[in-house]
């Protein structure tokens, strides 16, 4: 779909966030399977007076320890122990470093003295669990079932929904339906939803199945957390993901309203207007955007795009040269980028210009063939016949062309024909054209359209000159045409071709009274036509 293929253009941006809820949301996104926004997050929360530094350098460490920094995850745990010498985790942080480095002895041994801290805590053999899990899940799989089964001892009496989350996210990959199952188990023993990254990643890991359900669970952790950033835009997400792109709109405006939204999500949120068709909108997102990053090749892109849905074709054609000449865009430029340029040109009566554009396109994306049948129609438009029947040939020699295509082919050496000054060369041209149109006519014998185009051929081929076999066939379409009789009124102007052309060729050739009976025909539907009616009096 085009809109999810621009959508992944918009993801490189830079983003920040743009106020702070506090470090716990922090935790709330990395438990969510989502660093990065954790990691802004707990930077830019890390010195404040409320911040949990010890909790806060757990999680930092878990980030870099995850991008397979060991040593700076390190240094995390080891301001975070100097932060509270009683918090238990950042030992298991230590413990899962050692294992990420071989020494299983001195994580163990790490473990151990995290335990001893904080005895029977679930939450510290969950992640002590995690720990084994993440350094190699096969290798320690006996330790990891043992510490999940000392942590459902440990809560024997109050459920801990962290057990049934580890559990669902090592069933995850390979198990769905079961991954999905845990997530709910984390969730009925959560009735403050103190973890709602149980409804997340039920979300996430069921949407393949049954995006409805995903959807529901997501909708219902909103109706217990309204205020929640996380799962507003988690909700925005799943709607976009299953094509429901009026929803996801409108819930990326709430999630927008949301003081702890990020940055590059309000430049997803100006690609979700567009495709809304409130271009208005989106228009004037992307330019608030640009005032605080005036280069930023994606909202350059989309101001385009919108000026050109606005029909402000002069504004449009001066907003993709910017963006166009952006050295940033280099390498980013997309078929559509040219394309939609090429359409304003037309627009702007700039057609040899405009046909330079999807050019371009078929240069940027060669392995698109769809494209050579755009840049045919732009040669065409541009009164390039030839350019425009090589491309078009071109596009059918490269195979699966429909029907149509061959008759658009046809079309196209139709046009190349009619402007060639050279007889042979025009009686080659046109020969291909009517060999097109034959295979066209044995697929849709009974389309009164392509027989008068074919009729058309013919007069090209005998030098503008009707002979017996232009007007056979052009008696042939009427006969098609008679065939619905809606065709009268729906398609009136074909038959004024093919009267008109066969009562001339009969009065030349002295035939007074079948011109007659065709002139006479032709008035029938155009009652008005007083010149014609005079004309038809005189044939006597």
């Amino acid at each position: 779909m085009k809109f999810k293929l621009l959508f992944s253009f918009l993801l490189g941006s830079a983003f920040c966030l743009s106020a702070q809820q506090g470090y716990k949301d922090g935790i709330e996104y990395f438990r969510a399977d989502q660093p990065e926004e954790a990691e802004i997050i707990l930077t830019r929360t890390i010195n404040d007076p409320a911040t949990d530094k010890a909790e806060a350098n757990y999680y930092l460490g878990l980030i870099e320890l995850q991008k397979g920094n060991a040593a700076q995850a390190k240094s995390f745990f080891e301001k975070g122990i100097a932060a509270n010498a009683a918090d238990p985790f950042n030992l298991v942080g230590l413990g899962a470093v050692d294992l990420k480095n071989g020494n299983k002895a001195a994580a163990e041994a790490l473990f151990k003295s995290a335990r001893q801290i904080d005895k029977n805590n679930p939450r510290v053999l969950v992640d002590i669990a995690r720990a084994y899990y993440n350094a190699d899940p096969v290798a320690y799989a006996k330790e990891i079932e043992k510490t999940i089964m000392d942590a459902r001892k440990a809560a024997k009496k109050t459920p801990e929904p962290a057990i049934y989350i580890l559990e669902g996210d090592m069933l995850a990959p390979t198990n769905v339906g079961e991954a999905a199952g845990y997530y709910e188990m984390a969730q009925q023993a959560d009735p403050e939803t103190k973890y709602p990254e149980a409804y997340v990643k039920y979300a996430r890991t069921y949407f393949t199945v049954n995006p409805k359900f995903s959807i529901d669970k997501l909708n219902e952790l909103l109706e217990k957390q309204p205020n929640s950033a996380l799962a507003q835009r988690e909700l925005a997400e799943k709607y976009y993901e299953s094509d429901r792109l009026t929803l996801a709109a409108e819930q990326y405006g709430k999630y927008m309203q949301n003081p702890h939204h990020f940055k590059k999500d309000e430049i997803r949120y100006v690609a979700l207007l567009h495709f809304g068709k409130k271009y208005q909108d989106s228009y004037d997102l992307a330019g608030k955007i640009l005032v605080e990053d005036p280069e930023n090749i994606y909202m350059q892109r989309m101001q385009f795009l919108n000026l050109e849905k606005m029909e402000k074709y002069p504004e449009a054609k001066a907003a993709a040269e910017k963006f166009l000449a952006n050295p940033a865009a280099q390498g980013k430029i997309v078929p559509n980028d040219y394309t939609t340029l090429g359409d304003v040109l037309q627009v702007l009566g700039q057609d040899t210009l405009a046909a330079v554009q999807f050019e371009n396109a078929v240069a940027v994306a060669p392995d698109r063939k769809e494209l050579l049948k755009d840049l045919s129609g732009a040669y065409s438009k541009a009164k390039m016949y030839r350019e425009a029947a090589d491309a078009m040939q071109k596009f059918v020699d490269e195979g699966d062309a429909t029907t149509n295509d061959r008759f658009m082919l046809a079309r196209r050496y139709q046009n190349v024909a009619a402007t060639e000054t050279d007889s042979v060369a025009r009686l080659a041209t046109i020969g291909k054209a009517l060999v097109l149109v034959d295979e066209v006519l044995e697929k849709v014998p009974d389309n009164p359209s392509i027989m008068i185009t074919k009729a058309r051929m013919l007069f090209v081929k005998n030098n503008n000159e009707a002979d017996q076999a232009t007007i056979d066939t052009f008696i042939k379409a009427t006969e098609l045409l008679d065939k619905d009789p809606n065709n009268v009124t729906s398609r009136k102007q074909d038959y004024v071709t093919a009267y008109n052309q066969i009562g001339n060729y009969y009065l030349k050739q002295g035939d007074t009274e079948n011109a007659k009976v065709y002139f006479s025909k032709m008035l029938d539907i155009t009652p008005d036509n007083e010149a014609l009616r005079n004309f038809v009096e005189s044939l006597k």
